[in-house]
């Protein structure tokens, strides 16, 4: 028995191994072979770029019918259908484009296929599938080592992201390869912009330093997003979609198709609105877009009009853990200890203990519009050599309202103490805004020389940033002469940005390739004028950073690529590290190498892929619970920190019908030398108690976390996706204590797909998302601050709880 086994099994490796076949061909254009040139298998993991001489192999293939999609800049992209049943040789011939397309607008700022770099991209089909009305974080929640949260519980309004534990305040985005990262905050609000996902052709994410040339967060991750590509034909689109908590989305776009080869035009208008998860965290969303294009042969002019309003109820406190835990005798404390006045507890003890919003005043909102405007110009002045320009200008304004308690006139907004009657009133209730009036505006550039085997850029940009922050209290219970609207601080943030680099891609042989990428930064940014605590906050700041990336990318075989790559990036302190920091102290800039090492495997059936990286930190700014000489929280750097990681992913094509992509990430965060600062109400109010902690680990940053997603397809129009995401524990502060943490969270999500036409629509998608399927409980993010009072250890938290079972139903047409 054992020999028939073992008979049937080598003959079962025979038809295998001769049931494999190869498939070689050749791209040309114009008659000559196209180096480069991207050859993608439909409905496969497999993909490959054509040689020097424009050939490429595809191996191990099976009998059958495949789908070839073969595409080249300046070319059109064709689809070319083979059946295979041997080993077959052919040639592809791509016709000119008789109008430059707009993939030229991005290609200095992507990572391509042989660049040794790790990244993920996101096609329109899989964000057009998810987009139901949650904020483009929640879109990109499936790629590697990516972790978002939603204030409001449900992924509507504000919501925040990390890669690799790194927050968005050191993510680097942009858009069409022009920065959108807020030059002051260095971080990228996604609400601000409500709905872009709708006017986008894809998004690569970057892990790491990546190949990120623009903008001032380009220290540790990188998002680069696509605005929508040239259509030919004209089209019209309306999707609606309703779901949990009072969520409404509607979208209607439109396209002229290419009017007498030469013109596009484009719209889009948005709304989405939701009740929120969390009491009273609504949101009231709108945007739009417009674009307008000129093509022709060697040139694209092109002008993007887009604009973004949002209004959100501020639910940015979080619930205190005492009350997630129903801890009556923790609430109470929160009065004794004056961290809530008795009617602010009352409020907490008598509401749900997930959905507790600490704001109850009417207007608690966050008001805030953008507007952009980007005008883009490439040109090919031949075949080896084209530029592209981007001119940006961005301007913002809104407001935060806030009630305050009890506030002191005189201490905290300069106004004299009122007198009424014969009592000199020194505190009030009262409301204020605080504002911020800002304009972002520049220049973007790239210039690229390819031929044969060297692929060079050069490219730089140059950006400045007016911001004006100020204050007015709108209301007051007692105002006394001083006159409504009264403006009680005022700063301005100028800061201007420079940089130029240069890439240089070479192909030493057809296996091998070297990348460099060199580019200096140039920063001048100057804060004059008070602050809101009423301090003077005028200072001056100049910093020259020089950041070289050098990278190999090896391919054994056509469907394998090994890469090792070094680079350094510097990030200059944002403006609340200065502003925060005691007069005469200057926090210091921060330095990453990050080192990274991968491999990726494709088949028709699988890929997978492994990559190995080293992020280490010198200054890195992290909370330590110092505070400055006015009581206020301050960022400190620490020496030595690193993170250090696994990240592994992995498709497979069980069967025509079934799929199976998954990938994990499995890392070490850590700060060398940790002090933490903890104040001591029992002594005078600087005062604080100091520990020597040794090494702890970073704030946010999990040991664990990864996804999985199973699509099934029984029929052709037909998509089942069951998606399930892991992340593991996470501390809140830098202390690797246990009772300051998010406990790991496991939860599934079910979506339906299905799309049919009909005489008047082109098509028709409806959608079914059920999110946390099984109604867990978690949350997914906290902030905490400790203090000793009676020489005990007390804290005060918040932690964000996210929605239970929850559904979106959604319905596109197509025309």
């Amino acid at each position: 028995m054992k020999k028939v086994s073992l008979l049937l099994l080598m003959q079962l490796i025979t038809f295998a191994t001769f049931a494999q076949f190869t498939l070689y061909g050749v791209v040309k254009g114009n008659d000559e072979p196209l180096a480069g040139a991207s050859v993608v298998i439909k409905n496969t993991f497999y993909g490959v770029s054509t040689n020097e001489d424009g050939s490429f192999l595809f191996r191990n293939l099976k009998k059958g019918t495949y789908h070839l999609k073969v595409s080249f800049i300046g070319f059109e992209t064709e689809e070319v259908q083979v059946n295979l049943n041997g080993n077959k040789d052919i040639l592809i011939e791509l016709k000119p484009n008789m109008v430059l397309t707009d993939e030229i607008l991005i290609s200095a700022t992507r990572a391509k296929e042989k660049t040794p770099m790790t990244y993920s991209n996101v096609t329109q089909e899989e964000l057009e599938s998810k987009n139901l009305g949650q904020d483009i974080p929640y879109l990109l929640q499936l790629t590697p080592s990516f972790v978002t949260t939603s204030d409001a519980g449900a992924g509507v309004g504000y919501t925040n992201f990390r890669i690799r534990g790194t927050d968005l305040n050191r993510i680097n985005v942009s858009i069409d390869g022009i920065p959108i990262s807020e030059a002051e905050s260095h971080g990228t609000w996604f609400v601000d912009i409500p709905d872009l996902a709708s006017s986008l052709e894809n998004i690569q994410i970057q892990r790491g330093v990546g190949t990120s040339a623009n903008g001032a967060a380009a220290f540790g991750g990188t998002i680069d997003l696509q605005t929508n590509t040239l259509q030919k034909d004209a089209y019209a689109e309306y999707r609606t979609a309703v779901g949990s908590f009072n969520t409404f989305k509607n979208t209607v776009s439109t396209g002229t198709g290419l009017i007498d080869g030469k013109f596009t035009f484009d719209a889009r208008l948005s709304k989405v609105s939701s009740d929120g998860f969390v009491d009273r965290a609504f949101s009231d969303l709108k945007s739009f877009f417009l674009s307008g294009g000129y093509y022709t042969g060697k040139s694209v002019l092109k002008l993007n009009i887009f604009s973004g309003f949002e209004e959100t109820y501020q639910s940015w406190w979080g619930v205190p853990s005492v009350r997630l835990n129903n801890d009556m005798e923790g609430m109470q404390r929160y009065a004794d200890h004056w961290l809530y006045s008795e009617k602010q507890t009352e409020e907490m003890i008598n509401s749900d203990n997930r959905t507790y919003n600490y704001y109850t005043y009417e207007n608690q909102v966050d008001h805030y519009q953008q507007d952009y405007y980007h005008l883009h110009f490439s040109h090919q002045f031949s075949e080896n050599l084209y530029l592209n320009t981007g001119l940006h200008y961005r301007h913002g304004r809104g407001y935060y309202e806030n009630f305050k308690y009890d506030e002191d006139l005189k201490k905290d907004y300069n106004i004299p103490y009122p007198i009424v009657g014969n009592d000199t009133i020194f505190s009030s209730d009262l409301v204020n805004r605080k504002w911020l009036d800002n304009d972002f505006y520049g220049v973007v550039f790239a210039l690229n020389h390819k031929k044969e085997k060297a692929d060079f850029t050069l490219g730089g940009g140059w950006n400045t940033y007016d911001g004006d922050h100020f204050g007015n209290v709108i209301w007051a219970q007692y105002l006394g002469n001083v006159a409504p609207n009264y403006e009680w601080y005022r700063g301005n943030g100028l800061k201007k940005d420079f940089n130029i680099y240069g890439k240089f891609n070479y192909l030493i042989t057809e296996t091998f390739n070297i990348y460099v990428d060199l580019q200096y930064r140039h920063i001048n940014y100057k804060i004059a004028g008070i602050d809101d605590d009423l301090t003077d906050i005028t200072q001056k700041h100049n910093y020259d950073f020089f950041n070289p990336k050098l990278g190999v990318l090896y391919q054994p075989a056509n469907n394998q690529k090994l890469y090792l790559s070094f680079a350094v990036a510097h990030r200059e302190p944002n403006r609340d590290n200065f502003v925060d920091a005691d007069a005469g102290e200057t926090p210091l800039h921060e330095r990453l190498f990050d080192l990274e090492l991968g491999y990726n495997y494709q088949s028709s059936n699988f890929t997978a892929g492994a990559n190995l990286y080293y992020m280490n930190y010198k200054n890195q700014l992290v909370l330590t619970g110092e505070i400055n000489d006015v009581g206020g929280a301050i960022m400190a750097n620490m020496d030595k920190s690193y993170r250090a990681g696994l990240e592994l992913q992995a498709g497979w094509k069980i069967e025509r019908s079934l799929q199976w992509n998954i990938n994990a990430t499995l890392s070490k965060n850590k700060i060398k030398n940790f002090t933490e600062h903890v104040d001591d109400w029992d002594t005078p109010p600087a005062d604080q108690r100091v520990f020597e902690l040794g090494t702890t680990d970073l704030a946010f940053s999990p040991h664990v976390n990864g996804n999985s997603q199973f699509i099934y397809s029984p029929a052709k129009n037909l998509n089942f996706n069951f998606i399930s995401s892991y992340v593991g524990k996470q501390y809140i502060d830098n202390t690797s204590n246990n009772d300051r943490i998010l406990d790991a969270y496991f939860i599934n999500n079910l979506k339906v797909d299905y799309n049919f036409k009909t005489p008047l629509f082109t098509e028709i998608v409806l959608h079914i998302m059920v999110n946390n399927l099984f109604n867990k409980e978690y949350e997914s993010n906290a902030w905490v601050y400790s203090y000793y009072l009676g020489g005990e250890r007390f804290k005060q938290d918040g932690y964000f709880p996210q929605a239970g079972t929850h559904f979106m139903l959604g319905i596109d047409f197509k025309f």
